[in-house]
């Protein structure tokens, strides 16, 4: 009797803990699925297709559309560990902030994961519009300038605009084979949300895109 009156006891205490609004699980690393390379429309349908969208549904990308988004984005494609997307003398300069509602996230393209950032929903700052804080991920690019070699910090900013545009392409047209809404976003507060992020001084924010289900979807 007292051993069942214990278990009722637990289970009372896990359901008021679960039930308060207060309580958050802890965020870690996440390994994300392998990504599915078969699927996806057509190449010309995908582009035909291809457009900025600015308004989203809040519902949560599955793991298994977050991991291909991300692959496409800038994933590793080759043995050799060279990315989907190109870069300036294969500098892979670029990085991959994720904001999701429970973390910031940096992603790993090397391992194909995410790494927590800060446990932190910064969605509302990747952009000055009110959409953004619809949008269930918002995807950041930084350019790690330090990776290049030689050259000045305007020729890396060049570089770093010239290969952020590569990944967002990639990030509109896998949007445009899944159904998904996308637009690239220049107006931002890059000096708050590189605080924010706690970026070294030469991680520089060049655009945001937020991903998400469109509003009309049914």
């Amino acid at each position: 009797m007292k051993r069942l009156f214990l278990i009722i006891l637990m289970l009372s205490l896990f359901t008021t803990i679960f039930q308060d609004p207060g309580f958050t699980a802890e965020v870690t690393n996440m390994r994300l699925l392998p990504p599915d390379t078969e699927g996806g429309k057509p190449l010309m349908q995908a582009l035909s297709e291809r457009k900025s969208s600015r308004e989203f549904r809040p519902d949560e990308l599955p793991p298994q559309v977050l991991s291909n988004l991300l692959w496409a984005a800038n994933g590793v494609n080759r043995p050799d560990g060279r990315r989907t997307s190109p870069s300036a003398k294969n500098t892979q300069e670029i990085e991959i902030y994720v904001a999701k509602k429970e973390a910031l996230y940096l992603y790993d393209a090397k391992e194909h994961a995410l790494t927590v950032v800060i446990p932190e929903d910064i969605r509302s700052r990747i952009g000055r519009q009110v959409f953004v804080q619809d949008a269930p991920v918002g995807l950041i690019f930084v350019s790690n300038t330090g990776k290049f070699r030689g050259g000045s910090e305007e020729d890396a900013l060049f570089y770093s605009a010239t290969d952020t545009g590569y990944v967002g392409q990639n990030v509109y047209l896998f949007c445009a084979s899944e159904g998904l809404s996308t637009v690239v976003l220049g107006t931002i507060d890059r000096d708050q949300l590189a605080k924010t992020m706690k970026l070294q001084p030469r991680q520089r924010i060049i655009l945001t895109q937020p991903v998400g289900y469109p509003k009309n979807r049914s």
